[in-house]
């Protein structure tokens, strides 16, 4: 149970879930649905003040190109969980993956640092609505007093409760308890509406870009103000932009064709954003020179240069739909986690419970509503705001290392129930009595030197030096993967030291650089294992570009969660030391693995089989 426990894996078919009697949620999502989850969920009031502060600090007019590259950054994470998503089509999404792929440990580590990031991204969300809808009414001061924020005195010092971010939370709780078709319905005409402003600044700016002859570019010192190094930071902040679209993974159970939807709806989301992110950009800093935009409105503040006033409305509009959305989309994802972890015996079954008639966590939904109400009415969780890109970003990683796990060494045993161990115990002796006697007769063949209608001594020579080969693979390729991960960890935290002296700095940046590389080439060598065809469900979407792509995500990753600064990191590790003895006095004696009998993948079938001729 100690430190074995911690790398116990489980299966991937969620049909195991049926057979233990659990209610299944509804299958009613399809392409359509899963991009406006996806869409809704990414796209936040983030990108009405972005495009300003980035341009003004960072990129200048090149701001087009951030967007491209942390695009297509966001893309290697995209790709890793398109692959295990249509593989492993059940609730949970990078907490899921992780136990299937790495182990117990690492996937709760994951789904309690998901379980922060939705929660304090819900109500950061929920606290930004209310100053957007106060402008429609002239102010904060004009907001219904049941509405506006107050001022309390609380065990000694002044508080700011807002009462309209816990009844937006509310809401939407109310909403996503109805059932996942109506609430993604919701969500779809909020993230249309949203959409459609967007598409107003770029149709209406590039009209009027066209009738002043598009000065912001005219009078910009050169397309690269601030260099390369500049457009690379703005990339490194904008990337940020772009995380939501793992929401979608995190319905993958309630999808009608995972294997076909999944993949479609996670890529299509992801190229709507990148290409609505561009044209914004392409547009504002043509309208005003980079370093005139306002770094707060710079969208409804280009409009007002021209003449066009009115737009401001138009925009905060669209700010507050994005917002809305984006709440949608931090609150949905986190019930299907609780969810997933307490069918797996990490949490108690509270968090299992679906509603027979909406078929949604109804339990979860509303704890996670009141959880997310009361800190967006007495928490001001700007300042907390870091800690929801570290729980995504350790979600990026650990997809992609899931990936390289699943390609050269993919589980080769599968856990199955105690009570199950009669028909275990026959099969095994049964395979293991048909393995001897094979094996004892190929011995003899060998030392009489066959004939011609048995086995050719040298192919059976061939059939064992194979296995031993296999076996040699797959710990060379699981201590390449080990290698791959240590060297990132090396290179990326000797890079951002910059306060260390210049020798050791390089020093370890070079040894960390000659272990990725070590590790990239030796997979990159080496065969994948054959085990990968069948692992999972098969039929969907293959990630390209194996060993480099999911390298490349762990690289980028690691080199955000690291530069995320100290003070986040120091909050973070409070909530997940908590959440080690949660799982130490709870989920670790709870697990539903904790009693389970681990055999070969090829003896599962006929042990199933086996069990059921005997009932």
């Amino acid at each position: 149970m100690g430190v074995k426990g911690l790398f116990r894996r489980k299966q991937v078919d969620s049909n195991r879930v049926r057979a233990e009697g659990h209610h299944q949620l509804a299958k009613a999502l399809s392409i359509p649905q899963l991009i406006a989850i996806g869409v809704g969920s990414t796209i936040g009031a983030g990108v009405y003040v972005l495009v300003g502060t980035v341009a003004k600090e960072h990129a200048g007019p090149a701001l087009t190109i951030s967007f491209l590259i942390a695009g297509i950054a966001a893309a290697l994470s995209a790709f890793c969980y398109a692959e295990l998503a249509s593989r492993c089509p059940s609730a949970g999404s990078a907490y899921h993956y992780s136990y299937i792929c790495v182990g117990e440990g690492v996937a709760w580590l994951i789904g309690w640092a998901l379980i922060l990031e939705y929660t304090i991204g819900g109500s950061a969300v929920a606290r930004g609505i209310s100053p957007n809808v106060a402008l429609f009414f002239g102010g904060q001061d004009s907001l219904p007093s049941f509405l506006a924020r107050h001022t309390l005195d609380l065990f000694g010092s002044e508080v700011v409760v807002d009462p309209c971010a816990a009844v937006l939370v509310f809401v939407v709780t109310g909403l996503l308890c109805f059932g996942i078709k109506e609430s993604t319905t919701v969500q779809g005409i909020v993230t249309a509406l949203n959409v459609c402003v967007m598409l107003f600044v770029i149709i209406a700016g590039s009209y009027i870009g066209f009738q002043t002859g598009w000065t912001g570019y005219s009078v910009s010192t050169g397309y690269f103000p601030f260099g390369v190094n500049g457009m690379l930071a703005g990339s490194a902040t904008v990337f940020f932009a772009y995380i939501g679209f793992d929401s979608v993974a995190s319905t993958a159970e309630e999808v009608k064709n995972p294997q076909r939807d999944l993949p479609w709806g996670i890529g299509l989301a992801l190229s709507t954003c990148c290409t609505l992110y561009m044209l914004v950009s392409v547009v504002i800093v043509g309208l005003v020179p980079y370093f005139a935009l306002d770094p707060d409105t710079p969208i409804s503040s280009a409009f007002a240069r021209h003449g066009v006033h009115w737009a401001m409305y138009l925009v905060t509009s669209g700010a507050v739909l994005a917002l809305c959305s984006t709440l949608m989309g931090s609150l949905l994802p986190q019930p299907r986690i609780l969810m997933a972890m307490a069918r797996d015996g990490l949490l108690p079954p509270f968090f299992s419970d679906i509603n027979r008639k909406t078929q949604v966590p109804v339990k979860s939904t509303i704890l996670t509503g009141i959880c997310a109400a009361t800190l967006a009415f007495f928490m001001d969780v700007s300042q907390l705001a870091g800690m929801v890109s570290v729980g995504t970003l350790l979600a990026f990683t650990i997809v992609a290392v899931s990936i390289l796990i699943l390609r050269y060494v993919p589980p080769n045993e599968v856990p199955l129930p105690s009570s199950l161990r009669e028909s275990i115990d026959s099969v095994s002796l049964r395979f293991t009595f048909q393995e001897g006697a094979e094996k004892a007769e190929d011995i003899k063949q060998l030392s009489l030197g066959g004939t011609s209608d048995e086995k050719d001594p040298l192919l059976v020579k061939e059939i064992y030096k194979n296995k031993i080969d296999e076996e040699k693979r797959r710990k060379l390729a699981a201590l390449s993967i080990a290698l791959v991960v240590v060297g990132v960890l090396i290179l990326t935290a000797s890079a951002s030291a910059t306060f260390f002296p210049s020798f050791p700095r390089y020093s370890a940046c070079t040894v960390g650089g000659l272990m990725l590389l070590g590790g990239l080439g030796v997979l990159s060598y080496i065969d994948q294992d054959d085990g990968r065809h069948s692992f999972g469900h098969t039929g969907g979407f293959i990630c390209p570009f194996i060993p480099l792509l999911p390298i490349l995500c762990i690289l980028i990753n690691t080199y955000l969660l690291i530069n995320l600064g100290g003070a986040t990191w120091g909050r973070v590790s409070v909530w997940l030391l908590i959440g080690v003895f949660v799982y130490i006095f709870y989920g670790r004696t709870h697990s539903s693995l904790r009693d389970v009998v681990y055999v070969p993948v090829a003896h599962a079938d006929e042990i199933y089989k086996s069990s059921q001729y005997v009932a």
